[in-house]
């Protein structure tokens, strides 16, 4: 009788890079493999992975029609009956796609807490998760274990820069989120986009770095002006005939530059020049008398 590999579902044990089997809750002694009906597994409703290729889907259910599914899904017991899937959504689909009655499934004895945090493991290091769906994978997993991002980082192998990061996204105001989850966007120009801290002027840069399909370099440049610039003043209204006229008269009594500064329709300022001592003695003595 031929021997089952050693290694068969041995891959996601080692996913959380340290994580021993007790560790992430699996029972030590327990690898169960067989051949299971396809409507007996059933897909995670928590999958931090919500997308998927269409067309990437079909060419793996070209695939799998041909070669069978190689590489078996990772599923856990569901209450009840049947099995809820770990890893392995997307050859589920295929499989489903091609018209296949059954799927190999290795059952590992696990938490449902623990299962989440497989699955965006092994979403991850398929690269095969969103910018935005990582980023909430991320809070989720900070939610419900209390992770600091320093502890997080080490869980999934990545640096604590590119998980802060990563949660930074989620600062990003809906439209331009979904942006980047469909990949208009990419991480560099979310990054850039989040230097503007008004909400409505970042949906308004958004806009533009798409329409014009600026690079991260010029959205960079785009967000710099944005928060350097300042609101232009409004040019001071003309002043009237009348004001105009009074300016000239006050000119000439006193000898100087005169300027009405009308804040109002029935009040102001009188602004009157003067450019020494001597001169502002001039003024004084013309207001105020040569007794003041």
């Amino acid at each position: 009788m031929k021997e089952k590999p050693k290694a068969l579902g041995r891959g996601l044990s080692a996913l959380i890079p340290g994580a021993s089997p007790e560790r992430i809750g699996f029972a030590p002694a327990r690898r169960d493999f067989f051949e299971c009906a396809i409507e007996d597994v059933y897909p995670a409703g928590d999958n931090p992975r919500q997308l998927f290729d269409g067309e990437r889907l079909k060419e793996l259910a070209d695939s799998i029609r041909a070669q069978g599914v190689i590489q078996p899904l990772v599923v856990r017991q569901r209450p009840g009956s049947g099995y809820t899937l770990i890893a392995g959504e997307r050859r589920w689909r295929a499989a489903q796609l091609a018209g296949l009655k059954s799927v190999p499934v290795v059952v590992k004895d696990v938490a449902p807490a623990q299962a989440f945090e497989l699955m965006l493991v092994e979403n991850l290091q398929r690269a095969d998760l969103n910018p935005i769906e990582e980023a909430e994978a991320y809070q989720r997993l900070q939610t419900d274990f209390s992770y600091t991002q320093e502890q997080l980082a080490a869980r999934v192998g990545k640096e604590r820069a590119t998980v802060a990061n990563s949660l930074r996204l989620l600062k990003l105001p809906p439209p331009v989120r979904s942006r980047v989850a469909s990949g208009e966007l990419s991480m560099g120009h979310a990054r850039a986009l989040l230097g503007i801290d008004n909400t409505a002027a970042l949906e308004r840069a958004a806009a533009r770095v798409m329409s014009r399909q600026l690079s991260v370099r010029q959205t960079e440049e785009l967000v710099r002006r944005e928060r350097n610039g300042a609101p232009a003043k409004k040019a001071p209204p003309a002043p009237s005939a009348s004001v105009k006229d009074l300016e000239q008269r006050l000119e000439r009594a006193l000898g100087t530059k005169v300027r009405l500064a009308q804040k109002s329709q029935q009040a102001g300022a009188v602004v009157i020049d003067y450019h020494s001592l001597d001169q502002l003695d001039g003024l004084l003595e013309k207001l105020l008398g040569p007794h003041r």
